[in-house]
């Protein structure tokens, strides 16, 4: 049985790692976006957990946010 994104703990590890990093960076939402050519929608429903990302997608977030896509990915400690 499928299971929505916001149930699944590696969507809000990811979410959290990359709203932390986009703040560091001292940017909006939409900032982020337009570097990583996503709709800046799409942005804020990653980081509440909404959206499953793809593979292709947290690459272009990656590059954009200047990390290695696994960090994305990472449970901080």
């Amino acid at each position: 049985m499928p299971i929505s994104p916001n149930q699944c703990a590696l969507v809000a590890v990811f979410a959290s790692n990359v709203r932390r990093r986009r703040l560091d960076l001292g940017l909006s939402q939409e900032q982020l976006a337009e570097l990583a050519g996503v709709h800046r929608t799409y942005v804020g429903m990653l980081e509440r957990s909404e959206k499953n990302v793809t593979i292709y997608n947290i690459e272009r977030i990656a590059q954009a946010l200047d990390v290695d896509p696994e960090l994305l990915l990472r449970k901080s400690s």
